[in-house]
Order: C-alpha cells, then sequence, then structure tokens
C-alpha cells in the first residue's frame, strides 16, 4: 500500500455511507478567483481590509490568489478526477454589482454560467453560496450590514444570481458563517471590514440573518425545485472545569455562539438569557423581523474544526467568557487548533437533538498543516491524510446514530488565500505554487481519490 493510501485503523469506506452521499470540496471566490480588477469587478471590503498596512500577516491580498478565474477548467478537472459529485463554491458580488440600484454586469454573470456549466460536464453538482464575506465596498462605504438598506442590495443580488443560474443549480447557501461576518469582522475586527463595536456586530448578524430569511423564498420563487439552506461554523463547547462559574461561562458564551444563530432560524427568536446580559447591544429588530428569519429551510449546513474550551473570566468582553487554547500535549493543527473528531460527532448530535433541521450536510471541513513539496516534487501531508480518514470515521459513526448528514464538503480544494493569514496557512487537498500557479495534487487528495474511487 502506497503511503498516500495509508489508512487509519478505523478509516472509513466510501460503500459505509449510503450510495446517494454527496462527497465534495468547497472554496471561496475571494479566496482563489484572484481577477481582482478585471471584467468590472469592483472593491469589495477584503481589497480594501487587505490593502490597509498590519490587516493581511504576510501584506499579501486576494487579488491573484489562485488564479481560479482563467484556471477554473483546470481545477474542475481536479475535482472530476478526484471523484467528487458535488463542488461548493461562492460567488463575488463585487463581480455582478458595481453600484446601488445598478444592472447586473453581464461579464459577471457569464463568469458564472461558465463556471456552473464547467461543473456539470464533469458530474460536479454545483452548490452555489450567495454570500462569503466578500461584500462590496461601496456597499461598506453606505454601513454595511449594519445598515438594513443592505439587505435590499443582498436582495437584488440574489434576484439576478438565482435568475441566471437557477435552470442550472439547485442548491443554494444563503451565507457562509454569519458568526465570522459580524463577530469577527464587526466586533473582533481581525476581519474585514475590521470594525470593533458589539453592537454593531450584532446588528450585523440580524441584518445577515433577516437577508437570509427573505431570500429563501425568492430563491423558490426563481428556482425549480430550489434547495435552499445556510452554512453555520459550529463548535461544541466545553467548561474549563467543572466550577459554577466555568460552567456559567460557558453557558453565556453558547448563548452567543451557538443559540445566537440556531434560535432564530428555527423559530425561537434570539436567547433570552443572553439579550439579558448585552442589554443595551441588542440589536435593533422590526415587527415580522423574526418571522422571516424563521422561514423554513431544506438543509443546514455545518462547518466544523474544533471544539472550544470556556473559562470564566469577568474581564473578558463581552460575555465575561474566554476561550481557551488548547491544553499542552494536546495535538493542534498549523493554526493551533484542536484535532478533535469525536467533536464533529458532538456537535452533530447536539443540534439533531436540538433543532431538528432536518438534512445536514457537513460543508466545510478541512485542516492547515506545514506542506513541504519533497524532491520527488510530492507533498506527504501525513497529517492532514490523518485528520480527513479521521472525520470521516467520526461522521460514520454519527449517520449510524440516526443524525441525517447527507453530504460531505472538504475544505479545501485548493491552498488559498487564508483571510487575515495571507498565504501562510494552507488548507487545500491541492498544492499550489503561488509563483507559477501549478497545482499538484497532495497525499491527502491522493487518499481521497482512492476513498472515492473506492480504490
Amino acid at each position: 500500500m502506497t503511503t498516500a493510501n495509508a489508512l487509519e485503523p478505523t478509516a472509513p469506506q466510501r460503500g459505509d455511507f449510503a450510495p446517494d452521499f454527496l462527497w465534495g470540496c468547497a472554496t471561496s471566490s475571494y479566496q482563489i478567483e484572484g481577477a481582482g480588477q478585471e471584467d468590472g469587478r469592483v472593491e469589495s471590503i477584503w481589497d480594501r481590509f487587505a490593502a490597509t498596512p498590519g490587516k493581511v500577516k504576510d501584506g499579501s491580498s486576494g487579488l491573484v490568489a489562485c488564479d481560479h478565474y482563467h484556471r477554473w477548467p483546470e481545477d474542475f478537472d481536479i475535482g472530476r478526477d478526484m471523484g467528487l459529485n458535488a463542488y461548493r463554491f461562492s460567488i463575488a458580488w463585487p463581480r455582478i454589482f458595481s453600484e446601488v440600484g445598478g444592472k447586473p454586469n453581464e461579464k459577471g454573470l457569464d463568469f458564472y454560467s461558465r463556471l456552473v456549466d464547467g461543473m456539470l460536464e464533469r458530474g460536479l453538482q454545483p452548490w452555489a453560496t450567495l454570500y462569503h464575506w466578500d461584500l462590496p465596498q461601496y456597499l461598506q462605504d453606505l454601513g454595511g450590514w449594519n445598515n438594513r438598506a443592505t439587505v435590499d442590495a443582498y436582495l437584488a443580488f440574489v434576484d439576478a444570481m438565482t435568475r441566471r443560474l437557477g435552470d442550472r443549480v439547485q442548491h443554494w447557501i444563503t451565507h457562509n458563517e454569519p458568526w465570522c461576518t459580524s463577530i469577527i469582522g464587526n466586533f473582533e475586527g481581525w476581519h474585514a471590514p475590521g470594525n470593533t463595536d458589539f453592537k454593531t456586530a450584532l446588528q450585523v448578524a440580524h441584518h445577515v440573518l433577516l437577508s437570509h430569511g427573505k431570500a429563501v423564498p425568492l430563491i423558490r420563487a426563481n428556482v425549480p425545485d430550489a434547495r435552499v439552506g445556510i452554512a453555520l461554523s459550529l463548535h461544541p463547547v466545553r467548561p474549563a472545569s467543572n466550577s459554577p462559574e466555568d460552567l456559567a461561562a460557558m453557558a453565556r458564551h453558547d448563548g452567543l455562539r451557538y443559540r445566537w444563530f440556531l434560535d432564530p432560524l428555527y423559530g425561537r427568536g434570539y436567547p433570552q438569557a443572553t439579550l439579558d446580559i448585552i442589554g443595551d447591544a441588542a440589536p435593533h429588530v422590526e415587527p415580522g423581523d423574526l418571522e422571516a428569519i424563521a422561514v423554513p429551510t431544506d438543509f443546514l449546513g455545518v462547518n466544523y474544526y474544533f471544539p472550544e474550551t470556556i473559562q470564566n473570566d469577568p474581564n473578558h468582553a463581552p460575555l465575561g467568557a474566554r476561550v481557551l487554547p488548547p491544553a499542552e500535549g494536546m495535538e493542534t493543527t498549523a493554526m493551533g487548533w484542536e484535532v478533535a473528531p469525536q467533536g464533529l460527532a458532538e456537535l452533530l448530535h447536539r443540534i439533531e437533538n436540538d433543532y431538528h433541521p432536518g438534512p445536514m450536510y457537513i460543508t466545510e471541513n478541512g485542516s492547515c498543516y506545514t506542506d513541504e513539496v519533497n524532491a520527488a516534487g510530492e507533498i506527504d501531508d501525513v497529517e492532514r491524510r490523518r485528520y480527513l480518514q479521521t472525520h470521516l470515521a467520526a461522521l460514520r459513526a454519527a449517520i449510524r446514530d440516526g443524525v441525517p448528514v447527507k453530504g460531505y464538503f472538504a475544505w479545501s480544494l485548493l491552498d488559498n488565500f487564508e483571510w487575515a493569514e495571507g498565504y501562510l496557512k494552507r488548507f487545500g487537498l491541492t498544492h499550489i505554487d503561488y509563483a507559477t500557479q501549478q497545482r499538484r495534487l497532495k497525499s491527502s487528495g491522493k487518499w481521497y481519490r482512492g476513498f472515492l474511487r473506492g480504490e
């Protein structure tokens, strides 16, 4: 057996999953496309953020990235040859509208139309994410997601894309990780647009959820047999100890990190205990908003990377709860994230028990390691291969326990622009030499290929 196909003792086989299980990879527009100033694309908040000194660790941006805009046929060939039957991508809003109330950019629409045709030609079911963080800068200049008018601008974007692609794209994800859009981008500030105001962040979260709720019926009106959902970044949470203080801190953190998004999506409104804590930082909610947010969806996308351990810390804003780094000696990725495949099963069980959301899909799951090209031109990423195998084993266990997961999208098909980390961190199953744009399948990608092909 080759190194690339070496198995963990508990590694699953494709036959352990249903014949109609979806197997894919995921990407996002800003992270891979490049062509940042071509064919009518306008500036995004990530262009502005990356151009601000000190915001991205290596001073880079997504203006070129993986040049997927020009090289997508090669990338899709890699996906087809890997044995994927689905592909999750996102649509760059700045390619479609250059101003509020303007007409859609035909060159942008045509690009995504060609992209979808390319997927279908290779047997890849397209899963379109409408928003993966690259808000047009002109909307940010008007207040961004803090401004309720951005909801209307988003709906115009959704309308344009679903009209153009709805004859070929059935699966739509309204938003990727509203937590990151709101909290990381507008309170913690280490993602675009770089704001650091808690009240703003919560208003942003509300408007993002509202835009989701209003988009769902619009998508269904435009797309025959549409399947619509949202992708949330979620973590199982654990107390640092069994002390009453740490248990209470965990509950406070959970109210914002987990329930703040899931509760309103499933008709419960914002958690009252969290509202009581945040006081005046609570978002402005207009009549009918919560009803709109709670629109029934066809699936829930779950992005899982690691669990969180929570410690009471009265000095840690905004909830007096701190996320601890992994304990010494614990296995971590190059991002410093705990490797905890059992956390995936734990999380899926909790979501199912708490909300019964219907079909779930793992819309992201992956790992970052320090990849090196050896003398033979190969990347033997043993840790990422093991990560993939152990997480698929955990997923298999959850499904056997009755959790209705119907598909898995590995993050990511390609190494890419990793947001504030720039090009310093690699998550891909395919290695990108950014100087030459050469693609090389890593041993993790070769293992996934063998798994999918039953080799």
